[in-house]
């Protein structure tokens, strides 16, 4: 499974800014709202909720906010690059500039968490990182994204 398998190439956003994880979440809940039968609202909801259970933040400036929503049928994702990172509490203490957020049905599990672990396999990676951070626009991401399976053996 592609990371572009579960994010759609208009839900990949280049430089957004925000001051902090709720207006993070907020962003990308607007966003994944037009790939789904989810209000923004109760998007936001059930990700801040999931927030409030640990920390998404897995560090080296990676968040993977995720959350089992009513209206999402299928798992998917959306992405963004930050402009300024923000505090996810990662477990490394540093602030997230990297963030995919992944919803799933409210009924699933084993999809959802192989999805989770494929998002956090690929960020994990350092090179990844950096093709990402340098980036110089959505298309560009969308391309790095795409691609990931090809440069990765896992």
């Amino acid at each position: 499974m592609a990371l572009s398998d579960l994010l759609p190439p208009d839900g990949v956003i280049t430089g957004l800014s925000a001051s902090s994880r709720k207006q993070v979440v907020q962003s990308l809940a607007e966003v994944a709202a037009r790939f789904c039968n989810a209000k923004p609202r109760d998007i936001v909801d059930a990700v801040l909720e999931r927030e409030r259970l640990g920390s998404t933040g897995v560090g080296d400036g990676v968040a993977i906010p995720h959350a089992r929503v009513a209206g999402v049928d299928r798992v998917f994702g959306v992405f963004a690059r930050l402009r300024t990172p923000v505090d996810f509490d990662s477990i490394d203490g540093r602030p997230a500039d990297l963030i995919i957020m992944l919803l799933a049905p409210e009924d699933s599990t084993a999809e959802h968490l192989k999805a989770l672990a494929r998002v956090s396999r690929v960020l994990r990676r350092e090179d990844m990182r950096e093709l990402l951070r340098g980036a110089a626009d959505a298309d560009a991401l969308n391309a790095i994204l795409g691609g990931e399976i090809a440069s990765d053996a896992a």
